[in-house]
């Protein structure tokens, strides 16, 4: 499908965070972090909201035109920082503007953070988000492609955590592969980190 991307900027900050809020409030790392529904409702989007931030100051959004899906992105440098990812100390941050007594907040970063590589520079799916009543489409693989495509033509990896098996077995399709170290949360749901090695790209008229 043909998707009209354009990339966010401070302005589109607050939608960014709402369609992240409504597309995870029932996804299972979400659900781990908040357990109980009416309190997610209430601060769900400010947890989001810090991922928002992050790539708006050190990466980017591709944004659909119509507001419908929104892919964060970072390029992290080879030897980026392990403690709480590559991004920084972002879990820390994240418990502390979204729900400072809940422990679950901070740790969820901390364990994807412990296992996210650092010997070779790479572009992070940090979230990649679709309305929910446009999933099913193809908005995330629409807008996913033009990133992939330049990570083949530049041989530049890229790297994701999958929150569910739906989401695990999409990217698949999209020359994703589990790294093989799931990361467990406790008493709750697992994440599979998952690498996608440069594509060889065909030389023109071959």
């Amino acid at each position: 499908m043909v998707l009209e991307i354009r990339q966010a900027d401070g302005t589109d900050r607050d939608a960014v965070a709402r369609l992240l809020d409504e597309a995870f409030r029932d996804d299972p790392v979400s659900c781990w972090v908040f357990p109980d529904a009416a309190h997610r409702a209430a601060v769900h989007g400010k947890f989001l909201g810090v991922f928002v931030d992050v790539a708006l100051a050190e990466g980017r959004i591709d944004y659909a035109a119509d507001g419908s899906a929104a892919a964060l992105w970072l390029r992290v440098p080879a030897g980026a920082p392990e403690d709480g990812g590559p991004e920084g100390d972002v879990p820390a941050l994240m418990r502390a503007v979204a729900d400072p007594d809940n422990e679950r907040c901070e740790l969820v970063g901390r364990l994807t953070g412990a296992v996210h590589p650092t010997s070779e520079e790479h572009e992070y799916l940090l979230m990649i988000a679709v309305s929910p009543d446009r999933q099913g489409e193809g908005l995330g693989t629409a807008l996913m492609r033009p990133v992939l495509e330049r990570c083949d033509r530049e041989g530049v990896p890229a790297y994701l955590e999958a929150s569910s098996e739906r989401s695990r077995r999409l990217y698949e399709r999209l020359g994703w592969e589990f790294t093989g170290e799931a990361v467990s949360l406790p008493d709750g749901p697992l994440m599979w980190p998952m690498w996608r090695k440069p594509h060889p790209v065909a030389e023109p008229g071959a």
